[in-house]
């Protein structure tokens, strides 16, 4: 896999107003090194990787992007030999995707979109060819990679793509049964819909997503709910209510287990989110500000800011003003 760690870096700190030589100064580094690392020339350090991720509150998942030695050379053998795919190569590729879904909470979707798809692309590549006991695996790391693709391009509104890699992440994670990966790419697609002021897509592919067999609980209960809100959109107010009942009686199901490691983010303050949605879809516009506001503050604090939550900060605006 390549190296993409320059790429990001370089992108982020565009994004957050930082010439190069701004970057220099501010983690006292010298411009021209700095400049031969952000332009690929050159590895970074561990050190200014750490440096950068401060500077950029990127929380280590900047520098988590920057493969160790030891596996830069797994993956450069794996790579060149797929029969050759160990287990800690795959664990390798999905420690790489780990930080960039953590990247994902605190920088803008564009930063990450080229090294992503880059990424994916190479992971996709070595699946084809590879063999053995470890390949199942290493599907449903190509399965998250793919479905994470298709998220970013799906928040930047490049639907086109964003809809063809969630249909491949779905795929993929059929033909090893994991429902929990089938069921996020599902989910995805859904919230592609509700970008594309589509009531009637957020219904039927959250409502898709909730009845994935497989699916973790506390995935059904936040898609039971996504999908009320469109169906309430739709003026079925009686099938969005009985949809709500539905998702209530797992609340206290899915309170009770961790959220899956592919879905880190879905803990019960993350789905009042989803509650507040469904609220909102009614025209209960006082509860609907409630559960947002509370979802919004039960957040942990280095995901408040995230761009992703933009959305529910729209929601919570347009409640209050209907309240």
């Amino acid at each position: 896999m390549r190296d993409e760690f320059a790429d990001v870096a370089r992108r982020a700190l565009r994004d957050q107003g930082y010439s190069m030589r701004a970057a220099a100064r501010a983690v006292n580094y010298d411009p021209a090194y700095l400049s031969r690392v952000l332009n690929g020339k050159q590895r970074p350090s561990a050190k200014l990787a750490k440096a950068l991720d401060g500077l950029l509150g990127t929380g280590g998942a900047l520098a988590g992007t920057l493969p160790g030695d030891d596996d830069r050379a797994r993956l450069s053998r794996s790579t060149a030999n797929p029969l050759r795919l160990d287990g800690a190569t795959v664990d390798a590729i999905a420690g790489v995707l780990t930080a960039y879904r953590r990247l994902d909470d605190t920088v803008r979707p564009r930063s990450v979109i080229p090294a992503t798809l880059a990424q994916m692309t190479e992971v996709v590549r070595l699946l084809k060819d590879a063999r053995g006991p470890h390949r199942d695996r290493l599907a449903e790391v190509a399965s998250e990679f793919v479905q994470f693709g298709g998220w970013l391009l799906a928040q930047e509104r490049r639907d086109g793509e964003a809809v063809r890699l969630l249909g491949e992440a779905v795929e993929l994670a059929d033909e090893v049964g994991n429902g929990t990966l089938a069921a996020q790419a599902l989910n995805f697609k859904g919230y592609l819909a509700r970008r594309q002021a589509r009531p009637q897509g957020v219904a039927r592919w959250y409502s898709a997503a909730a009845f994935t067999p497989g699916a973790h609980p506390a995935q059904r209960l936040g898609d039971m709910l996504q999908a009320a809100a469109g169906l309430a959109e739709l003026g079925a107010r009686d099938d969005a209510l009985r949809m709500m009942e539905n998702a209530e009686r797992l609340t206290d199901v899915a309170a009770a287990l961790p959220p899956p490691d592919t879905a880190y983010w879905l803990t019960p303050e993350f789905n009042r989110l989803n509650m507040g949605l469904a609220h909102l879809g009614l025209g209960r516009y006082a509860d609907a500000v409630d559960h947002i506001t509370a979802g919004l503050a039960g957040l942990p604090a280095e995901l408040r800011n995230a761009p992703w939550t933009w959305e529910h900060r729209d929601a919570l605006r347009r409640a209050t003003e209907a309240r």
